[in-house]
């Protein structure tokens, strides 16, 4: 199906946003957003799947046998080992990655919806509001993000606290440090766009403040929302981890926690056990490291600066490069070059 001048329209799994990106990309660049995809869905199977998966609770240390032991290596029965509380390592990774999964998006679901609004309203109405808002924003976001996290989970909670109230301690920590980032990317998204003539006509047409911010500036100036989502997230399971290494996490027998697991596993990496410290360590790195490929190949795919070229095969044979259609408002200096040869072919 085609419309009127002649394109093909795209279909709806083609305008998907990871999947027309992942059209997009190329070469290492494809790489790294598959290899960040995979990680990510593993990430996410885990954390969804974790009491299944996971042989023992997180907080067991006994079964039909006996209890597990303190410190033991690795074995058919405890693949990764126990640590020096005697939980079994592996179950406490797996369990580790729900309690960050939901920390993960409580907090980043929040800061979203806390710093869209006030973007918003900061941009569009500016004044005083606009001034007080953006200063306490800069005021946040001048702390460095893990002491601000720190003290306002000791004000909250004293540091410790049960599964439920750890999470929330935790996300509501993480969402105060995130909130001047969605803010100030909306805020200024907010400035350019209510400027635009679209925005003037809906004015003369009548429409209200509130109505004209929710169908024309909202949808217009959260687009680049999923791309910082994704480096937010990975920023958010960093700052859990810190969180809990540095002993203000969630209690271990309320919740498996990867900080804080790590952080009871230094002694024993002195004293030759390593198995306790490996599963962890290798779970906040691999969370990190794919949701990081993915923030970082979907912006680089979202910007028309940065977007290489595709070689693909014409259909006479030969290989021609053409390359993504800019967004608009861009341009690309070697477009004019391109037509240029184009036309010479063509005579």
């Amino acid at each position: 199906m085609t419309t009127q001048t002649g394109t093909p329209r795209r279909s709806l799994l083609d305008r998907l946003p990871i999947l027309r990106q992942l059209r997009q990309s190329y070469g290492i660049q494809r790489g790294m957003l598959i290899a960040g995809l995979a990680i990510t869905i593993v990430f996410a199977i885990v954390a969804i799947f974790a009491p299944w998966l996971a042989p023992y609770g997180y907080a067991q240390l006994s079964d039909d046998n006996g209890g597990f032991g303190a410190q033991q290596p690795p074995s058919a029965a405890h693949l990764f080992g126990t640590t020096v509380g005697g939980f079994d390592v592996l179950s406490r990774v797996l369990w580790g990655a729900q309690t960050a999964a939901l920390v993960v998006i409580v907090a980043v679901v929040l800061s979203i919806f806390i710093g869209v609004i006030l973007g918003l309203l900061s941009g569009y109405f500016g004044g005083w509001i606009d001034r007080v808002l953006v200063v306490i924003c800069d005021a946040i976001y001048a702390f460095p993000s893990l002491l601000l996290a720190i003290v306002i989970s000791i004000a909250i909670s004293g540091g410790r606290s049960n599964l439920i109230g750890g999470i929330l301690t935790a996300a509501m920590s993480i969402t105060v440090v995130f909130i001047p980032q969605y803010f100030r990317v909306i805020r200024a998204e907010t400035v350019r766009i209510k400027a635009e003539a679209f925005v003037e006509s809906a004015k003369v047409l009548g429409a209200s403040n509130v109505r004209i911010m929710s169908l024309h500036v909202f949808r217009n100036a959260t687009r680049t929302l999923p791309l910082i989502f994704t480096l937010n997230a990975s920023e958010a399971i960093l700052t859990l981890a810190g969180l809990g290494f540095l002993g203000f996490g969630i209690e271990p027998t309320a919740a498996s926690e990867w900080g804080y697991d790590l952080n009871k596993a230094l002694a024993d990496v002195s004293s030759g056990i390593w198995w306790t410290s490996i599963g962890p360590g290798l779970g906040i790195v691999l969370a990190v490291l794919g949701m990081t490929l993915v923030g970082e190949s979907l912006n680089d795919l979202n910007d028309p600066r940065l977007r290489g070229r595709r070689v693909v095969a014409a259909d006479s044979g030969e290989m021609v490069e053409t390359s993504v259609v800019p967004a608009v408002g861009t341009h690309d200096a070697s477009e004019g070059d391109n037509d240029d040869a184009s036309e010479g072919e063509r005579q």
